[in-house]
């Protein structure tokens, strides 16, 4: 039986002492307790083509446990994982499916469901952006999120200081706006007009992207994290926002409270999402979902006054379980199951 391989990339703030993922070897030590080698390959684009030759001979799988923000050669790396999933090997998950589930503007393609407002918008170029945003912002509060970054860097609550006239369509240049960003929920003040030209180093480069949707109010009861193997809710994480008027972020370097939940606690967000599964795999692409995934999801009320669910943000480049590395069993289980329906002649 060949090897199942996991991609990891030197340095980075997510490594140990011993130079790996603290969840990395815990994987690999589950796996092989059930008599599935495993290897950790470092992913360094000086030795690409050694590896891609090491890994279409002795793997029948691979991982990929990279976080983006520590890949300098990000496309060169989905490129290489595109050409072994080509050669048979199996992709956990398939880099397509890594950019369609990780990037900001999955929220865009999937807001013709139930799991996002119509009003979310995705702006590529500059131009998009400042002929939208003064309409949207008229409309209420806004965030703003960029493609890259993590922990809240470059996720901007935006608010007018001073109401808008009653029959304003749009936000005038000149107005002043109140932001707040949610990696440590410090303010600052600006001109519409500033606020956006600041903003234009988060749309340009590779990847560069802004997403525009409402701010919801409940984000203050807490973010809801689905942790996902595959299209099973292994638990779900409620992260309250720390005290304060303009706090907002659900990250613990902001103050965050972590609490973690069982899925039969959250039923009915459960049920929901898990009954959308189909419709986003396809909207998505069409690929596996991933082995190891995220949903954030925040409270609202519906027409009817009632609870629902909007989804904020998915994650699965390199979604971490350090603080329970007990799964790792499961996600070990998960891996040989997904062998196992590729590879119906395994046992």
């Amino acid at each position: 039986m060949k090897k199942v391989i996991i991609f990891e990339v030197q340095g980075g703030s997510d490594k140990g002492s011993n130079g790996y993922r603290n969840d990395t070897m815990p994987m690999v030590e589950a796996l092989k307790q059930r008599e599935q080698d495993a290897e950790v390959i470092f992913f360094e684009l000086e030795n690409r083509d050694a590896i891609f030759n090491y890994v279409k001979e002795h793997a029948v799988a691979y991982v990929s446990r990279i976080n983006p923000g520590n890949l300098k050669h990000e496309t060169a790396y989905f490129e290489m994982l595109r050409e072994l999933c080509n050669e048979g090997v199996i992709g956990m998950p398939h880099p397509d499916a890594m950019i369609s589930y990780g990037a900001k503007d999955a929220l865009v393609k999937l807001r013709h469901t139930a799991l996002v407002p119509e009003d979310t918008f995705a702006y590529y170029t500059t131009e998009s952006f400042k002929a939208n945003f003064p309409k949207a912002l008229a409309t209420g509060e806004r965030v703003l999120k960029q493609n890259r970054g993590s922990t809240g860097e470059g996720i901007w609550r935006v608010q007018l200081v001073d109401a808008l006239a009653e029959s304003a369509s749009e936000v005038p240049l000149t107005a002043q706006i109140k932001c707040t960003e949610a990696k440590d929920n410090h303010v600052e003040f600006y001109t519409l007009e500033h606020f956006m030209a600041f903003c234009e180093q988060y749309i340009v480069g590779e990847n560069g992207m802004l997403i525009d949707m409402k701010f919801l109010p409940r984000i203050k009861e807490g973010e809801i994290r689905l942790f996902m193997l595959r299209d099973k809710p292994i638990n779900v994480v409620h992260k309250k926002p720390a005290e304060g008027a303009d706090a907002f972020s659900a990250t613990l370097f902001s103050g965050a409270q972590y609490r973690y939940d069982h899925p039969e606690q959250w039923t009915t967000l459960v049920n929901r999402f898990l009954g959308q599964l189909n419709e986003i795999k396809t909207l998505l692409g069409g690929h596996d979902l991933p082995l190891i995934w995220t949903a954030d999801f925040i409270l609202d009320i519906d027409e009817n006054g009632d609870d629902t669910y909007i989804l904020g943000e998915m994650n699965c480049s390199c979604v971490g379980f350090t603080s329970e590395l007990e799964l790792a069993h499961d996600v070990a289980e998960d891996i040989l199951a997904c062998l196992r329906e590729k590879m119906p002649h395994i046992s």
